[in-house]
């Protein structure tokens, strides 16, 4: 309910509760398993939260040289820190790596970001990478029966060699599962090093022309068909 109603994540609710910040009813809860309906009255730091507001959804193109959380504990700037005006609080669907850029899902719900990222949705993510190294695309289309990386298996990749350029390669790469860093991980056991990586689509979703740091609200419909709602 903390993160349907935009407050923050589901991760950051839970902490909340820990902290002994939240209350329903009056009562201060101790665990987040705590079962709760439109008419119970929930407070955060004794401020009643607001009504669940209707799902919303951005595309934004996330630069290089920002990280994807509210706040990061080295000081380095956020995503958030630098959201065009006008966005209300969002909270992104999954995440995208300090050096990684391209397409970053916002939204108000935390519940649909959450629907969003399971992995059980198998939703596909398309990127382009640029990559120091020599590969062929015999060696590329071996992980289609996926790959096991120190000691992580990854499910079935499929990987394009677009073009060289010089001692670099482009390689259009797809993924279903979204592991920490898995594109970089399974391009590195091929013997490459990846320089530049930009997410291009997320399941329906597309980059398309938004330029860095730019982002578009998705239209309603189109992202109610998207969760099935």
């Amino acid at each position: 309910m903390l993160a349907r109603a935009g407050v923050c994540s589901r991760r950051d609710a839970e902490r909340l509760i820990a902290e002994g910040r939240v209350a329903v009813n009056g009562v201060t809860l101790d665990t987040p398993a705590f079962k709760v309906s439109e008419a119970d009255k929930i407070s955060v730091d004794g401020r009643p939260i607001r009504a669940a507001e209707p799902a919303r959804m951005w595309r934004y193109h996330k630069p290089a040289g920002l990280v994807t959380t509210h706040r990061d504990p080295a000081g380095r700037d956020t995503v958030f820190d630098h959201l065009p005006p006008g966005l209300p609080r969002v909270i992104s669907v999954g995440r995208l790596d300090l050096n990684s850029e391209g397409l970053l899902l916002l939204t108000n719900d935390g519940e649909a970001a959450r629907q969003l990222e399971l992995p059980a949705n198998g939703w596909l993510r398309r990127y382009r990478a640029r990559a120091f190294g020599r590969v062929t695309q015999l060696e590329l289309d071996g992980l289609r029966d996926g790959i096991e990386v120190d000691g992580v298996r990854y499910g079935a990749i499929e990987a394009k060699l677009e073009r060289g350029q010089g001692a670099n390669a482009w390689i259009d790469v797809a993924i279903r599962e979204g592991k920490n860093r898995e594109v970089r991980r399974v391009l590195e056991a091929l013997g490459l090093k990846v320089n530049r990586l930009i997410r291009v689509a997320y399941g329906p979703f597309e980059l398309g022309v938004l330029q860095p740091g730019e982002a578009e609200e998705i239209p309603r419909r189109m992202l109610k068909d998207a969760l099935g709602a």
